[in-house]
């Protein structure tokens, strides 16, 4: 009975000493002040950026003549290269044409950028041309026919489905007095190059650059075209197997 009477008030002593530091820690905890946010804090995710307008977006500041101006200081000018048709060479002319090509356009001392672009046939003469032929004919069989056919290549040019590739070059460089003059010296300078090789081609003016940004920043230009490359690979292949044997 005596071990009992030291025990019993001794393990009081111990359970109310843990129990007071336990009250203790937890108002601690509640009466701790609330740290700063730090500067180093993650902006939120869900914060809008702020609206822009589509002339903002697209960086142009005017077109004015042949040259783009934008609105971080450059001014721009395109050259326009119309397309040849590979089809109709031969292999060595292929290879003489490329090498030509390449020895005249490796003098070009300055950058440039090369854009290769889809777009819908325009086929306006050949409407026109249906039309003048419908206004004159008097055989109702042939108005049908002649309307039909309108319908049809209206319906190819809307749907995208057929498109034609136009390639430009695109020169540029800081704005400054006189930035126009030598823009357009090298414009001349590469169209020559490519006139030097039969290949034809003009220097934009204001309105066909217009139609070139449209090209380009337009939803309503846009198409969807095939990327099947296959096609292709087995004329690069022979081209290269042709090299070889030279």
């Amino acid at each position: 009975m005596n071990i009992l009477a030291i025990i019993f008030p001794l393990v009081a002593v111990v359970g109310g000493a843990i129990a007071l530091a336990f009250i203790n820690k937890n108002n601690a905890k509640t009466s701790a002040p609330v740290p700063e946010k730090s500067k180093h804090t993650k902006p939120n995710k869900n914060k809008t950026l702020p609206e822009i307008t589509a002339q903002e977006f697209v960086n142009v500041k005017d077109i004015t003549d042949k040259y783009l101006y934008t609105r971080d200081g450059l001014v721009f000018t395109y050259v326009r290269i119309y397309p040849i048709s590979p089809d109709l060479l031969s292999r060595r002319e292929k290879r003489t044409l490329t090498r030509q090509l390449t020895a005249e356009i490796s003098a070009e001392p300055f950058k440039f950028g090369f854009m290769a672009l889809s777009r819908p046939v325009d086929i306006s003469p050949l409407i026109k041309e249906y039309s003048e032929l419908l206004s004159e004919s008097n055989d109702p069989i042939q108005k049908e026919i002649l309307k039909n056919e309108m319908q049809a290549m209206s319906n190819y040019a809307l749907s995208g489905e057929v498109v034609e590739r136009q390639f430009y070059i695109k020169i540029w460089e800081k704005y400054s007095e006189g930035s126009e003059n030598d823009l357009q010296k090298r414009a001349f300078s590469i169209l020559g190059y490519f006139t030097a090789v039969s290949i034809n081609g003009e220097i934009l003016k204001e309105d066909d650059i217009v139609r070139l940004s449209n090209l380009i920043t337009n939803p309503a230009y846009v198409h969807i075209e095939s990327t099947n490359i296959r096609a292709a690979m087995p004329i690069i292949e022979s081209l290269i197997a042709a090299g070889r044997e030279e």
